[in-house]
C-alpha cells in the first residue's frame, strides 16, 4: 500500500491530473485528491492538502483493508482509472472531471466511479474542505442524503450511488459501502461558487465519465502527429490540454503553487498563471500536432492582452487576463513543511526582454500554419518592433526571473528573435514598417551577442558578458535559428560538462547546490543536439529521459538527480512541452 509519511504528505510522484477546461485536481495513488481549486485552476483552493495536511482539505476514498494499486489514464484521455487489490477482492475507481455535451459543464463536476471487479472490498470515503489558504473556514450547510459544504464562496454538493448513508459533520462528509463483484457505486463533487448548487440525478453524473471519455477521444484522434514517440507525445499534449483555460485561451504554466524547487526550501512559487513565455512555446508544439482551436484562442487571448498593456508588456498575467495583484503567504506547513506557500508570484513586473522574441514567435508559426493577421493586429507588432530596437540595450531580469538585472545573453537573443520573426513576417506581406530598421537592428544584436556573449576560454556562450558562467536557455537558440553551427554544438559539450547530471541538466551555473535539475531544460538539450546534427547523442538522450516520467507520463518542473524524486510544481506545461519539442526535433519537424 502506498504510504503517507507521518504529517500526511506523499511523494509528488505518486499524483495522476485530471481537468475540465477550468482546472485540475490531483490524485494520489492511495485514492485521495489533495489539490482541486475551483472554479477556476487559479482560485483559492478548497482542496489543498498537497500544502498542508491538517488544514489544505481532501477528498479521500480507499479500500479499508491494506491495498496494491495499479493505474492508468484511459487510452487518450485525462480520466484515470486505479485498480486496488486487497486480499478480499478488487476494485476499479474511474476519476473524472466531466464535460458537458457541448464543452465544460457550467458548474465542477468531480466523478468518481467504482466497479466491483472480484471478492467483496470494503471502501470508506470523506469530503473534507479546508480554509481556503486560511481565506475562510468550512461548514456543512445540510444533513441527511444531499449534504452541501460550503466555504469561501464554493459550494460542494455529494451525490452518489450505492455510496452508502452519508455521515455529516460541522465541516466535512463521509460514508462507507461494501463492493461486490459486479457492483456499481458512485461518489460524487458537484461545485458552484458564489451561485446555486445544482444536485444533478447521479445516474446522469455517472453517464458524464463516459460522455468524458469520448470527448477526449475525440479531441486525441485530432492530435496529429505520426513522428517518434507517438504515445509519449500524446500524454504530453494532454498534459497541456489540462492547462488550457478554455474561458479565455490562455495557458497556465503549471496547475499548482509553492512546490518547492529544493528541500532546503525557499523557492517556491506559484505557477497558476499564464506566461507569454511559455504560451509562444506551447503553441510552438501545438501548432505543429495540428491543433487549430487552442492555437487560435491563445494567440487571440495574448494579442488582446497586450493591446490593453500598450508598451507595458506584462510577463505574465492571471488566467482572465488580469494584471496579476500582490503576493500573500498563508500560514500553511507547504509540502512535507517546506515552505513557504505562496498565493501569487512576485515576478510581476519585471522586465524581461524575452517577452519581444515570445510574442512573435507565437504570430510566426500562427502565420506560418497558414493563417492572416487583421489589420490591429499588424500595427500592434509594428510598434512592438519598433520598441524592441531601442529596449534590447537594457539590462533586465532574464528569463529565469532573477532579482539582479543583467545583460543576460539569452534575453538579447530574444530580440534578436523578435525582430528576426518581424522581418520574416514582413517578407510574406503580413507585416508593415520599417523593415530595414528591424533587420538592421537584428543584425547588430546578432554581431553584439557573437562579440560579448561568446567566451574563446569556455568555448561557449556564456550567461552574461564578462562571466564564465553557463545558462541552459542558449540551447532554445538553436532551436530559433540562430546558430546551428560549430559554436552551439561546443556550447552543448560546456554544458553537459558544468550542469550535467546524466541525462538531466541543471538551469545555470551554481544551481547545482540550491535546487534541483530543470525537466525541460534535458529536453532542450536533446532538441540542440538535433539541430546540429548530433542525432544519435540525442536519441540516446531522449530514451533515457523518457524513463523518468511517472507510472502514468507526469512530469514535474524538476527532478532530484540523485534520487529521480519530483520537485517544483506539477504538471508542469514546459516540462511537457519541451519533451514534445525534442520528439520533433528528432523527427525532423520542428
Amino acid at each position: 500500500m502506498p504510504d503517507r509519511d507521518q504529517d500526511g504528505f506523499v511523494d509528488l510522484r505518486s499524483y495522476a491530473a485530471i481537468g475540465d477546461g477550468r482546472t485540475v485536481a490531483l490524485v494520489a495513488h492511495d485514492g485521495s485528491i489533495d489539490w482541486y481549486p475551483t472554479p477556476d485552476l487559479d482560485s483559492r483552493p478548497a482542496i489543498a492538502r498537497l500544502l498542508d495536511a491538517r488544514h489544505g482539505g481532501s477528498i479521500e476514498l480507499r479500500p479499508d483493508a491494506n491495498f496494491t494499486v495499479e493505474r492508468a489514464y484511459v487510452e487518450g484521455t485525462n480520466v484515470l482509472t486505479t485498480v486496488y487489490t486487497t486480499a478480499e477482492g478488487s476494485v476499479r475507481v474511474t476519476d473524472s472531471l466531466n464535460t458537458g455535451v457541448a464543452g465544460r459543464l457550467p458548474w465542477g463536476e468531480l466523478a468518481r466511479r467504482i466497479d466491483g471487479l472480484s471478492g467483496a472490498v470494503a471502501m470508506t470515503w470523506s469530503v473534507n474542505p479546508g480554509n481556503c489558504f486560511q481565506y475562510a473556514s468550512p461548514w456543512t450547510e445540510s444533513q441527511g442524503e444531499n449534504p452541501v459544504l460550503r466555504v469561501d464562496g464554493t459550494a460542494l454538493a455529494i451525490r452518489g450511488i450505492a455510496h452508502g448513508t452519508p455521515v455529516s459533520s460541522d465541516r466535512s462528509v463521509s460514508g462507507a459501502f461494501t463492493t461486490s463483484q459486479g457492483s456499481r457505486h458512485l461518489v460524487a463533487v458537484v461545485s458552484t461558487h458564489r451561485e446555486p448548487v445544482p444536485l444533478p440525478d447521479p445516474t446522469t453524473i455517472d453517464e458524464g465519465i463516459d460522455r468524458t471519455i469520448a470527448n477526449w477521444q475525440l479531441w486525441s484522434r485530432n492530435f496529429s502527429y505520426d513522428g517518434d514517440y507517438p504515445n509519449e507525445v500524446l500524454r504530453s499534449a494532454l498534459a497541456l490540454k489540462l492547462l488550457l483555460h478554455s474561458p479565455s485561451g490562455s495557458i497556465a504554466a503549471a496547475a499548482t503553487t509553492s512546490l518547492p524547487e529544493s528541500k532546503a526550501g525557499g523557492k517556491n512559487w506559484d505557477y497558476r498563471y499564464a506566461w507569454v513565455r511559455d504560451t509562444a512555446y506551447t503553441l510552438h508544439a501545438l501548432t505543429r500536432a495540428g491543433l487549430r482551436e487552442e492555437v487560435h484562442a491563445a494567440v487571440s487571448w495574448m494579442l488582446k492582452n497586450i493591446r490593453a498593456q500598450g508598451d507595458d508588456l506584462q510577463v505574465f498575467t492571471r488566467l482572465n487576463g488580469a494584471v496579476p495583484g500582490g503576493t500573500r503567504h498563508p500560514d500553511y506547513s507547504g509540502w512535507r513543511g517546506i515552505g513557504p506557500v505562496v498565493d501569487g508570484n512576485p515576478a510581476a513586473g519585471q522586465l524581461q526582454l524575452g517577452v519581444f522574441g515570445d510574442v512573435f514567435d507565437i504570430v510566426w508559426q500562427y502565420v506560418r500554419a497558414g493563417h492572416s493577421l487583421d489589420p490591429e493586429t499588424v500595427r500592434q507588432l509594428a510598434g512592438i518592433a519598433d520598441l524592441t530596437c531601442d529596449i534590447w540595450q537594457r539590462r533586465d531580469a532574464g528569463m529565469w526571473e532573477l532579482p539582479e538585472e543583467r545583460h543576460y545573453i539569452t534575453s538579447k537573443l530574444g530580440c534578436w528573435n523578435a525582430l528576426h520573426c518581424a522581418v520574416k513576417l514582413a517578407e510574406v506581406g503580413q507585416l508593415e514598417g520599417p523593415v530595414d530598421r528591424w533587420r538592421g537592428e537584428r543584425d547588430r544584436i546578432r554581431a553584439w551577442v557573437e562579440d560579448q556573449g561568446w567566451s574563446e576560454e569556455r568555448q561557449s556562450y556564456v550567461w552574461y558578458p564578462g562571466s564564465n558562467e553557463l545558462d541552459a536557455s542558449i540551447l532554445l537558440h538553436a532551436l530559433s535559428g540562430f546558430d546551428t553551427g560549430p559554436r552551439m554544438s561546443s556550447t552543448i559539450d560546456a554544458l553537459r560538462d558544468e550542469l550535467g547530471a546524466g541525462p538531466l541538466l541543471y538551469r545555470y551555473s551554481g544551481m547545482q547546490k540550491k535546487e534541483s535539475s530543470f525537466v525541460a531544460c534535458a529536453y532542450w538539450m536533446v532538441s540542440a543536439l538535433a539541430a546540429v546534427g548530433r542525432q544519435s547523442e540525442a536519441a540516446e538522450q531522449m530514451e533515457e529521459l523518457l524513463k523518468l516520467t511517472n507510472d502514468v507520463g507526469m512530469l514535474s518542473e524538476m527532478i532530484d538527480p540523485g534520487n529521480l524524486a519530483f520537485m517544483g510544481n506539477l504538471p508542469q506545461g514546459l516540462s511537457h512541452l519541451a519533451l514534445i519539442t525534442a520528439a520533433l526535433s528528432l523527427s525532423g519537424e520542428a
